[in-house]
């Protein structure tokens, strides 16, 4: 009998440990997959490859859904009327490139929504344990909720300035040897616009288009393409293009160098996040291969000291 205990034990911890590793390996294999469809794809008007949508992509859509709802309906929705849309909610609406297309009603309609979604799947999944286990689930399901179109606003703004980021370098390039082989400035800028599909490329063409039409002065379309991104590198390289136009300098050397101090802030960005990954792989590490193989080791052990055998 006590072998045969011993022989479940131990083969339940192989088991484990062998649906942990499979677990894993199916993940890694899904996550490759992912990331080799969002390589190849095209980038959106969000500037995100449009096979990486995420649930914060998709949150955004529905605000910009129930943006276009609202007006029909007249703003007629769950939100209370006159309810705060928050302190950072503009310049994060600028940020993250929904400035005009989602209002403060439609945010807190969006933020009402889900917090009620997540406050009732907290309260069914409570219920099959305990009322006042569905009582906390459901006030956790609600603050979550309420606070996810938020979340997803700011990682929208940090996407977009790492796609800013990420080519910016080559935008530099490009305009740089336009310049050298004589080009102005503005010309230099359309080639680029006409040779890249990027949502640099495509904010640089329409701020390039608004004072070429006399819509806005050159330095005001720049300054507010930069205002709409939160990077410092292309706030400062706008800065330089400004002033090298106001005052007549030439600007082929400080492009070039510019663009070769983004390429290093975007490399050294990316360093950064790869020398973080093991310490992120103790997580799952932890959580589905360490318990096994703990337990296949340990198992026959504990048997024994509970049978008295020690």
């Amino acid at each position: 009998m006590d072998a045969m205990a011993t022989g479940l034990v131990v083969g339940g911890c192989l088991a484990a440990a062998a649906c942990g590793f499979m677990f894993w390996h199916a993940y890694e294999g899904w996550a490759r997959a992912r990331r080799h469809k969002a390589s190849i794809a095209p980038e959106g008007s969000d500037g995100r490859k449009k096979a990486d949508a995420s649930v914060g992509d998709r949150l955004i859509s529905a605000m910009e859904r129930l943006e276009r709802e609202l007006s029909l309906t007249h703003g007629r929705g769950i939100a209370p009327k006159g309810f705060p849309e928050g302190k950072g909610f503009r310049p994060l609406a600028r940020l993250s490139g929904l400035e005009g297309k989602v209002s403060p009603q439609a945010f807190n309609e969006a933020r009402f929504r889900m917090a009620g979604t997540c406050a009732a799947a907290g309260l069914v999944t409570g219920m099959l344990f305990s009322v006042q286990l569905s009582a906390v689930l459901a006030i956790a399901g609600a603050a979550v909720g309420f606070g996810m179109p938020g979340h997803a606003m700011r990682a929208r703004a940090k996407e977009r300035a790492q796609a800013a980021e990420r080519h910016l370098p080559e935008m530099l390039d490009v305009v740089a040897l336009g310049m050298r082989s004589g080009l102005p400035f503005d010309s230099s800028l359309r080639i680029y616009a006409e040779h890249f599909d990027t949502l640099l490329s495509r904010e640089l063409e329409n701020a390039r288009v608004q004072w070429s039409c006399g819509l806005s002065r050159r330095d005001e379309a720049l300054r507010n393409l930069a205002s709409t991104y939160d990077s410092a590198i292309l706030a400062r390289v706008v800065e330089t293009v400004v002033k090298s136009i106001r005052y007549g300098s030439s600007m082929v050397a400080s492009l070039e160098s510019d663009a070769a101090e983004a390429r290093s802030v975007y490399q050294s960005q990316r360093e950064e996040r790869i020398a973080k990954a093991p310490v992120k792989m103790m997580i799952p590490t932890g959580v589905l291969i360490l318990p096994a193989m703990l337990a296949m080791v340990l198992g026959p052990v504990l048997l024994e000291l509970m049978q008295g055998g020690f």
